[in-house]
């Protein structure tokens, strides 16, 4: 964190964010879980977001990187049900909301680290990310089964 915080609160803030991975981990395997809102979307495609995330300390750049990818490729999908729109949504933006931001704000405030709120809130979009990618993963594997599996059926 690149807040400087006292060790009891550090561990509050720590503990927070481990409490929340379940619901972190949820969040985006619900987003991912919906193959019409994107395209043919490659694990690596994800890391490369994951990679942004990792290094940068801003939300709006990690969303603009996506918005950009979106413009390249449906990969993504497009329009207000597409992954990406869905995650961007799920990250949030200051004033607007968004479920990780406003985790991000109870962690905060159960742990008194108000100024503590902008490097909680990108750990917790960090590993939302990283989650998904993990999951993409599995999914695509399941995916290239069942088509194996599909292709040995017809023979």
């Amino acid at each position: 964190m690149s807040q400087e915080l006292a060790p009891d609160v550090a561990l509050k803030v720590q503990k927070g964010i481990r409490k929340t991975e379940d619901r972190l981990v949820l969040l985006i395997q619900a987003a991912l879980d919906k193959p019409a809102s994107y395209g043919d979307l490659e694990e690596s495609q994800f890391r490369n977001l994951v990679r942004v995330a990792d290094t940068t300390e801003s939300p709006e750049v990690i969303k603009n990187f996506l918005r950009y990818q979106v413009g390249r490729d449906k990969k993504w999908g497009r329009g207000q049900e597409s992954l990406a729109e869905t995650i961007v949504l799920d990250i949030g933006q200051k004033g607007k909301g968004g479920k990780i931001l406003e985790w991000a704000k109870e962690i905060a405030e159960e742990a008194s680290a108000p100024k503590a709120l902008d490097d909680i809130w990108i750990e917790l979009i960090r590993r939302y990310l990283g989650y998904g990618a993990r999951y993409l993963k599995y999914l695509n594997s399941q995916n290239e089964n069942s088509s194996k599996n599909s292709v040995k059926a017809k023979r």
